[in-house]
């Protein structure tokens, strides 16, 4: 989204990584372009750049204690290929010293997004198989569409509205699960509320200094406004998706992700002092359970994206069908962005999923939709051509305006060979179920892992959107 206050003469088409200090977000860099979008959301979009980062980090060397926060920064798991690929590291490399780049900075927490996904994946594995099983009774169980992309949640509610907004999955996002995981259940834990404050010469206050870290780590139970989080991820909706009404904490006035940054908008900061990833200290990524360190970088099944189609279509093979499927063969059909996927049993198809990436393949499906020539059960939409490893916060264009392919080529390399973990195995997610939401089929589980879409009135101008 482009500042929506700032001219046109001001938007000047150059690539999103320029000086620091001039940075803006420009139309050309985003989906969820300004038809979508009122004046009043360009300007809070605007707000979230590397100088709202900065400004958390100056209020800490304060010695105004009332105005600390603690410094949390999510990582989206298709932004470290990014990393990886620019500074020529392993992916494991490019996490640990991202996590201590952003620690010498000022930042107390830096978190892998991956067990977001994990509760995402897993409320979109069920919420499938009971739109399937009531398909018959319920006109809007299909198809379902997945939710994990804001550029696609964006035009499906201001554009496309009650046509396909009843098929899409109500699991949050990873992004805002996230969010409640940061605000809502670490806040609760222990947290070491030693904030790293410049401190004025003298002896005294450096011993004091000392003591009051000593003596930080004491059980807390921090209200979510003492929180202050950022996500780094792979393309610029994410910023829009963090203004949601519906993921805010009225009670603290607090938004679940306070602010959003881009992973060239990081590398845009280390440029601007001066440093590479390869210079920078490694660190050992926070988890979210005390003490613990995250191990080695994991993905989902996906080949550029979190892998909603596969995990799904595995998952409904077996719960519906007793069909245990181990590879997935996708059949391409238009373009290499819209890919079909059956399963197949006797000559009768039993299921038909399909990936539909960038906004011309989602028009196209939308027509189908419209004619009644719609055969999908589920469609994993993601509104990036080439999915989320290819978000245009992470994906600059050369001079001519093409892409960088040879970048692409080695982000595409490195996610390829994390080494996959499926959501079932994660045995903090099996316990957070139990001990923090009170069961998967709880009230609060629904709750907190999930949301409702549905049409917005639109006060912005023209909606005939062409991509």
């Amino acid at each position: 989204p482009a500042n929506a206050l700032t001219s046109n003469a001001e938007l000047e088409e150059k690539n999103e990584f320029h000086a620091l200090d001039n940075a803006k977000t420009l139309l050309s860099d985003c989906l969820a372009c300004d038809s979508c979008m009122t004046s009043e959301e360009g300007a809070r979009v605007f707000q979230q750049n590397q100088k709202e980062l900065f400004r958390v980090l100056n209020l800490n060397k304060k010695c105004d204690t009332s105005k600390h926060k603690v410094l949390a920064v999510s990582i989206c798991p298709q932004s470290l290929p990014y990393f990886a690929a620019k500074f020529d590291l392993s992916v494991n490399d490019a996490a640990r010293r991202l996590c201590g780049f952003l620690k010498s900075l000022g930042v107390h927490y830096v978190f892998d997004t991956t067990i977001a996904a994990d509760f995402s994946i897993l409320e979109s594995q069920r919420e499938f198989v009971q739109r399937y099983r009531q398909r018959n009774q319920e006109e809007h169980a299909l198809p379902m569409f997945a939710s994990a992309c804001p550029g696609w949640i964006r035009y499906a509610e201001r554009v496309l509205t009650n046509l396909v907004t009843s098929h899409i999955c109500t699991a949050k996002s990873p992004q805002q699960i996230m969010g409640s995981l940061v605000k809502g259940y670490f806040a609760r834990q222990k947290v070491n509320m030693c904030l790293v404050f410049s401190l004025s010469p003298g002896l005294i206050m450096i011993v004091t200094y000392i003591i009051s870290c000593v003596l930080s780590f004491v059980p807390q139970n921090l209200s979510p406004d003492k929180i202050f989080h950022v996500v780094v991820a792979p393309c610029y909706d994410k910023k829009l998706e963090a203004l949601r009404e519906d993921f805010y904490t009225a009670l603290w006035n607090s938004p679940e992700v306070d602010c959003v940054l881009t992973s060239g908008e990081i590398v845009q900061i280390m440029e601007q002092k001066n440093v590479s990833a390869k210079d920078v200290a490694e660190v050992a990524v926070d988890s979210l359970f005390g003490e613990i360190k995250e191990g080695d970088v994991v993905r989902h099944d996906g080949k550029t994206s979190d892998g909603y189609l596969e995990h799904i279509f595995k998952h409904a093979a077996k719960e519906l069908f007793g069909i245990d499927v181990k590879e997935i063969t996708y059949k391409a059909l238009k373009n290499k962005d819209f890919q079909e996927v059956t399963l197949e049993k006797d000559g009768e198809t039993l299921l038909r999923f399909a990936a539909a990436y960038g906004f011309r393949n989602i028009q196209n499906m939308v027509l189908k939709m419209k004619k009644g020539k719609f055969s999908y059960h589920f469609v994993e939409v993601l509104a990036c051509p080439g999915g989320c490893l290819n978000g245009k916060g992470q994906a600059p264009a050369e001079e001519a305006g093409k892409p960088d392919k040879a970048l692409l080529n080695r982000m595409a390399e490195v996610y390829a060979a994390i080494p996959v973990r499926l959501p079932e195995a994660n045995v903090h997610v099996q316990k957070m179920y139990q001990d923090w939401l009170e069961g998967m089929d709880s009230t609060k589980a629904q709750q907190t892992l999930h949301t409702t879409y549905g049409a917005v009135n639109q006060t912005a101008n023209n909606l005939d959107i062409k991509w």
